[in-house]
């Protein structure tokens, strides 16, 4: 019931920004999605806009996107009894330091958040992850000597963690590239009607078998072999950018 009041909250607010703001949306790649599949959905990261313009294109078209979150963030006022309501999967990460002290530790974040995604197994859902881990800037950019024209480096050990929690439950990510061609993108921009046009394209990836239920952590060959592939992707995404900046 909660996740059908906040998947109805989701489309009047898009309706609502329909209404107000008159945003030109440039939507490809988004046939065949379905409300009945599992998905792992990843986007480049510029600002706050991000969210509800991914929101905009995909509530109407598969389940509902949650996010893994930090075992803190539940005891936030509201905020914390609304995500534990809408089911987001919160996670317990130990540190290496933690796990020195205690070796019995080891392994366990992953255990319990498997056991908290279980519900998963049979209700199609999507989990919403930023790969960048935080809004891109020209001196997060420079300080990561980032050898993408468009994109931070990418950290593969989060997206690692959903698929090693998850299990065999995920098998597609939507691999999603936002462009704002007329240079505003902030969330006051987007809020107040100041963005254009929004371009978002979608690509459609089945997710090797190997990486799911993967031991990224112990497994260094296992490990080198994810982060090539995300690097791949991140590849292809930093030169399609370029390609849709160009585009009229």
């Amino acid at each position: 019931v909660l996740n059908r009041i906040a998947w109805v909250w989701i489309g009047f607010n898009n309706v609502l920004a329909d209404v107000l703001h008159n945003i030109e949306w440039d939507v490809r790649g988004a046939e065949g999605l379905s409300h009945e599949h599992w998905y792992f959905v990843t986007c480049n990261h510029q600002s706050w806009a991000d969210i509800p313009a991914i929101q905009h294109v995909l509530n109407s078209r598969i389940p509902l996107l949650k996010f893994f979150l930090k075992q803190q963030l539940i005891w936030v006022p509201l905020l914390g009894v609304a995500w534990w309501a809408l089911d987001f999967p919160f996670m317990q990460r130990h540190t290496k330091e933690q796990i020195a002290r205690r070796p019995e530790l080891k392994g366990r974040d992953v255990e319990a958040t498997r056991a908290a995604c279980e519900k998963f197994r049979y209700t199609p859902v999507t989990i919403f992850n930023f790969m960048e881990g935080t809004r891109l800037t020209p001196a997060k950019h420079q300080s990561q000597n980032s050898p993408h024209k468009h994109l931070l480096r990418p950290r593969a050990g989060g997206t690692a963690f959903v698929l090693e929690a998850m299990g065999e439950s995920l098998h597609t990510m939507l691999d999603v590239t936002i462009v704002y061609p007329h240079g505003k993108s902030g969330i006051w921009d987007y809020l107040c009607g100041r963005i254009q046009r929004i371009l978002v394209d979608i690509r459609i990836r089945e997710i090797p078998q190997r990486f799911l239920g993967m031991d990224y952590e112990n497994n260094r060959e296992t490990r080198a072999d994810f982060q090539r592939w995300v690097s791949q992707i991140w590849e292809e995404k930093d030169a399609l950018i370029d390609e849709l900046k160009r585009s009229p």
